[in-house]
């Protein structure tokens, strides 16, 4: 093995720093092509069984048929996430990308269609989280923000799979920065409601209730997931509901859900404070300390004091 980290390619377990995509490949032809993320807690994966889960049925969604078993998948995850946490320090956690596209077309294609013919790029890589990258959301917490361009309505891609044709992120977030250059958008559907965020979910509090928008608008993410049974657990109720920005601007609290960080408060939306301000309102603060004895981390002593590796 190489004192290098490693990812899997194309049916090869190679290093990581050879791992590319040919520019004939329905990932940057197309956009073609589909994802999942798990983070490792004391450089175990976390719920990786889940994600793969997910990947897979992502992979059938858009037919992409992958040139292995999911059960190999997980072989391999685990193969290469051992190996790579091997190089960090003690200190350090790593995600673990799974991304399948469409293929490699033999000549150029700028249509969509392609063809029996072609074999799925499937592969898997890591990068060190760099919690430093997140710790003003608990410092100063999250101003989302809901900019012009609304989410693409589940009547053409169904947001249950995770996938990396996002441009209308790429260009929501464009907006969102002129307003605040630390802003993340949180983007409406096209009646006004809240869905969700371009990596996290996005939830309420009010009257003691946690409150996610329903699941036809968004990717039901595993961090959702954790956040619904830890509130069964804790004896707060949880619920789904068509929410827009007047419910958020006039909750308790919000958060946001995402695998990187797990949650993270979110005080203002639009410029408007949410509830107190707090960055440590009262379930947000019950929630992240039980997400914390779940997986043995003190989650907000983890990201505030993270201090990035030289070099």
């Amino acid at each position: 093995m190489p004192q290098e980290p490693i990812a899997y390619l194309k049916g090869e377990i190679i290093p990581a720093s050879e791992a590319k995509v040919p520019v004939y490949d329905a990932a940057v032809v197309l956009g073609a092509t589909v994802t999942d993320f798990t983070r490792t807690f004391n450089q175990q994966p976390f719920r990786l069984e889940r994600h793969v889960a997910r990947f897979y049925r992502s992979c059938k969604y858009v037919r992409f048929a992958p040139p292995i078993s999911a059960e190999e998948t997980l072989r391999l995850s685990r193969e290469i996430i051992e190996h790579n946490c091997g190089l960090l320090q003690p200190h350090q956690e790593i995600g673990l990308v799974h991304f399948m596209s469409a293929g490699e077309f033999t000549v150029y294609a700028g249509a969509a269609g392609g063809g029996s013919f072609m074999t799925p790029t499937l592969c898997m890589h890591t990068f060190p989280l760099h919690f430093n990258l997140w710790a003003h959301y608990y410092t100063e917490g999250v101003h989302c923000v809901t900019p012009p361009t609304r989410h693409v309505p589940p009547q053409c891609v169904d947001p249950k799979a995770k996938n990396r044709s996002r441009l209308h992120w790429w260009i929501a977030d464009q907006e969102t920065h002129l307003v605040d250059p630390k802003g993340i958008s949180l983007l409406l559907d096209l009646d006004g409601n809240i869905t969700e965020t371009s990596g996290s979910n996005f939830v309420i509090v009010r009257d003691g209730a946690v409150i996610s928008p329903e699941p036809r608008h968004i990717l039901w993410g595993e961090s959702l997931a954790m956040t619904v049974e830890l509130c069964a657990e804790l004896g707060i109720e949880f619920r789904t509901a068509d929410l827009q920005v007047h419910d958020v601007i006039n909750a308790d609290e919000a958060m946001l859900c995402s695998t990187p960080y797990s949650l993270a408060p979110v005080t203002k939306i639009n410029g408007i404070t949410i509830g107190e301000g707090s960055t440590q309102s009262p379930v947000f603060m019950r929630l992240i300390e039980a997400w914390g004895e779940k997986v043995g981390v003190d989650l907000l002593e983890q990201i505030l004091s993270y201090e990035p590796p030289e070099g």
